[in-house]
């Protein structure tokens, strides 16, 4: 969807601007896939807060369709533990209520009941600080350490950004400095006692993440996680009507408003490189050649340089580096059509009615940072978890779109599996062995849920790269780890979207803000 935000912006500005996609839907991983019969999935990306507010605006993007659901509350963490004399097992659930958290947590530490509020306020302050970064590009070095006096003092502006990012930090420059380097577990440790709500808090540091909330940098997806921003909302995360592919189709409608065109199954082969060493266009797998003095590619780094563009066009150098960056993911993706709505020991409810918790992102095998550790440690010895930390969404529990009448869409975001299972490709035997593994951990939680099962898509991290084109499996077009964050997204000598190739741009979140 980059891509697309992308295209209407620069044919708002006045260039005739064309859309290829590869594959016969829009959106590139925010797209909706009926994969089962009436059952309509966001079958890659699943939640929406990371589009920006200006952007939302500047496209019209409701008057286009965008229609999204709140939820509140947000996370739900049920234990497995038995219930004591008959009463169910606990839980954990928290929203924008601060009083009814407090409330939750107190179940399980009055301490961290009353430092939780503090908490939120200093997270907060952190991620609202780094706003005016994500919405302008990095400093430009270059510019600003060489050239005329006349471009430096251009270049300098491009270090506003940075000194608002200060100034709005002011005394909280350290705190912001240890959260983007410390290891997670260091300041949840600091803040908080009880395992649930750092194990909770933890799984937002680690997801989509191959990293563990003991290494260090963790922090820095937390903050990720808290700044976006949905109808105003601070760190809301919300479910698209009709799927992910909603805001895709959006993007597109505004797109095309402004006289975008917009063509599905168009596969590009290779960029075209002039003699001049300048980009002159594209031409497709089919043979179909098209003109244009740019071209912007929003696949990832390593897609663009490594099978896109002729790799003579290329200092060698650069290429090396290209092949350095990290695109490790221990993201597998479960899509699942149920019959009948998830039942949780922890919370039951009564008649298939969904209660306040169905609408969550729910935390299953989150009751202690113990098992996200293990998990993490057996896929970096090359193993899928043999426990591994699901987050549970229902969107038709908000969105009646979705699902036929008493039916629902589950999506399992699920890690932590490796891109090869010990040196070797996974099979399709390996698919079903963990999703049967992930199942088994739900119907723990939610006795009856895998009789409800009418069918299920499982994507492993190739499946992930071999659909969607996301290099390694990963969700973030490249790691989102320290070396690869701002001046090095995705490397240092490309943070300013140009390639080495006059004309080509980069322009997906393998680049900044991510």
């Amino acid at each position: 969807h980059n891509g697309l935000v992308a295209a209407a912006y620069l044919q708002k500005g006045g260039l005739k601007t064309a859309v290829l996609e590869r594959r016969h839907l829009l959106g590139g991983a925010a797209v909706s896939e009926e994969i089962f019969p009436g059952f309509v999935f966001s079958r890659c990306s699943y939640l929406l807060s990371l589009l920006r507010p200006h952007i939302y605006a500047d496209l019209e993007l409701k008057k286009h369709g965008l229609k999204v659901y709140m939820r509140d509350p947000h996370a739900f963490t049920p234990m497995l533990e038995e219930g004591v004399r008959g009463a169910p097992p606990k839980s954990l659930t928290l929203g924008s209520d601060l009083a009814m958290n407090q409330m939750e947590i107190g179940k399980f530490s009055q301490k961290d009941a009353k430092a939780f509020p503090d908490f939120v306020a200093h997270l907060e302050k952190l991620a609202g600080a780094i706003h005016p970064l994500l919405d302008s590009p990095p400093v430009d070095i270059p510019g600003v350490t060489t050239g005329s006096l006349r471009k430096r003092l251009a270049a300098a502006k491009t270090l506003m950004p940075i000194v608002r990012c200060g100034l709005k930090l002011g005394t909280n420059i350290p705190d912001f400095y240890e959260i983007i380097t410390a290891p997670i577990m260091k300041i949840l440790n600091r803040w908080f006692e009880s395992e649930p709500l750092r194990a909770t808090l933890a799984t937002d540091a680690v997801i989509g993440a191959m990293t563990s909330p003991s290494n260090p940098g963790s922090g820095y997806v937390l903050l990720h996680h808290v700044m976006g921003e949905l109808e105003k909302e601070k760190g809301s995360w919300g479910y698209v009507e009709g799927g992910m592919g909603g805001v895709s189709q959006a993007i597109a409608s505004s797109a095309r408003s402004y006289g975008v065109d917009i063509f599905t199954e168009k596969d590009v082969g290779q960029v075209l490189v002039g003699s001049d060493g300048a980009a002159k266009g594209v031409v497709l797998k089919d043979g179909t050649e098209i003109d244009s003095k740019v071209v912007l590619s929003n696949a990832t780094p390593y897609v663009t340089f490594k099978n896109l563009t002729p790799q003579a066009a290329l200092p060698p150098e650069f290429i090396k580096a290209v092949d350095q960056i990290d695109y490790t993911s221990p993201v597998t993706k479960i899509n699942v059509a149920v019959d009948k709505l998830p039942n949780f020991l922890a919370s039951p409810t009564p008649d298939d009615k969904p209660g306040p918790h169905h609408q969550c992102s729910i935390h299953l095998n989150c009751e202690s940072v113990e098992v996200l550790e293990t998990a993490y440690k057996e896929a970096m010895n090359g193993r899928p978890s043999a426990r591994p930390m699901l987050e549970m969404t229902i969107p038709s529990v908000l969105d009646p779109t979705l699902a036929p009448p008493g039916c629902h869409v589950v999506s399992l975001f699920t890690q932590f599996t490796p891109y090869y299972i010990e040196g070797r490709e996974w099979t399709n035997q390996d698919r079903e062995a963990f999703a049967d593994t992930a199942f088994d951990w739900v119907e723990q939680y939610a006795p009856g849920f895998k009789k409800s099962v009418v069918g299920r898509d499982i994507l492993a991290p190739p499946d992930l790269e071999r659909i969607f084109c996301l290099t390694g499996g990963n969700i973030f077009h490249g790691s989102m780890s320290l070396d690869q964050l701002y001046l090095a997204r995705p490397l240092p000598s490309l943070s300013d979207y140009r390639s080495p190739i006059k004309g080509l741009y980069m322009c997906g979140s393998g680049c900044h803000p991510g």
